[in-house]
């Protein structure tokens, strides 16, 4: 399926903004199921400095400086991507939770190496023994991942409500779990917590939701969750409607949690109040791969 995205995101400020120091995660992963065909980037007014990279995680960064008075700042990334789902697996053919947790454990190959890292708590997301105890009604003994996974992703979209006036960007994991409302980002910490805790590497995924009347968090930057299973690679889980990606999603970048990857983060001097306006729009097309 060939995605047509555009997301833009408008900043007013009341007085003249002097300077302005901006990074973005707006460029598409690619990946196995994932291919950009173009990308565009557009910045009004024209940056003094820009620079694309690529950080720790494998993401595409870009840096822009503007040094002229602005009072309005204007960020434009629109993409086309080729997106395919990927193919069913059967819950019963995976190994066992304990058995994926004991060998990322160890470590012993490059890959599992670099899935550990995803088993540690971060910035946003604590370990900690109620995360745990959410996570041990779906993980029992001996049950298969993709089974123990599923009924997690299950149990947020069941306990938890979506609530967009409930939390900010920055509305701590536990408080999440004690007040059961949250949005997307919300959501996908959660589970990642719970994961960790029982000692399953996870990781966060950012991007777009191709929109539809039963899916939550479409028109909108949305966020979801990646786990690491040795024999299948990385599976995705978007607690946020109790499902599996199939080629509905579209990837921008991945870290730890929603700190390692904002779409839009900066400093300004100046500007006095300033007010923030974001559009997306995710629109498919029936295509195949060039």
């Amino acid at each position: 399926m060939k995605f047509r995205v555009n997301h833009t995101t408008a900043y007013s400020y009341s007085a003249p903004c002097s300077l302005s120091h901006t990074e973005l995660h707006l460029s598409p992963r690619d990946g196995t199921f994932q291919k950009t065909l173009a990308q565009e980037l557009l910045i009004e007014p024209r940056p003094d400095v820009s620079n694309t990279r690529t950080d720790y995680f494998g993401n595409r960064v870009t840096y822009f400086l503007i040094q002229e008075p602005h009072e309005s700042l204007r960020i434009t990334a629109r993409s086309v991507l080729d997106v395919e789902a990927p193919a069913s697996i059967s819950p019963a053919l995976t190994p066992s939770w304990e058995q994926v947790r004991d060998v990322v454990r160890q470590h012993g190959t490059e890959e599992t190496f670099n899935a550990f890292e995803f088993v540690l708590d971060s910035p946003r997301v604590p370990i900690g023994r109620v995360f745990a105890d959410y996570a041990a009604l779906s993980f029992a003994r001996g049950r298969p991942l993709l089974e123990a996974l599923s009924d997690l992703c299950h149990r947020i979209n069941r306990d938890f409500d979506y609530d967009p006036r409930a939390t900010t960007v920055t509305t701590p994991v536990d408080q999440v779990m004690k007040s059961k409302r949250g949005v997307c980002q919300d959501f996908a910490h959660l589970m990642i917590a719970a994961l960790r805790s029982v000692g399953l590497p996870a990781r966060y995924l950012s991007g777009y939701l191709r929109s539809a009347e039963e899916t939550k968090g479409a028109e909108a930057s949305h966020a979801w969750v990646s786990v690491f299973c040795p024999s299948l690679g990385w599976l995705d889980f978007d607690p946020t409607n109790n499902l599996m990606p199939r080629g509905q999603h579209v990837t921008l970048a991945c870290g730890r949690d929603y700190s390692d990857v904002p779409p839009v983060k900066g400093v300004a001097v100046g500007g006095g109040t300033q007010t923030v306006d974001v559009s997306v729009e995710v629109v498919a097309e029936s295509a195949g791969r060039n």
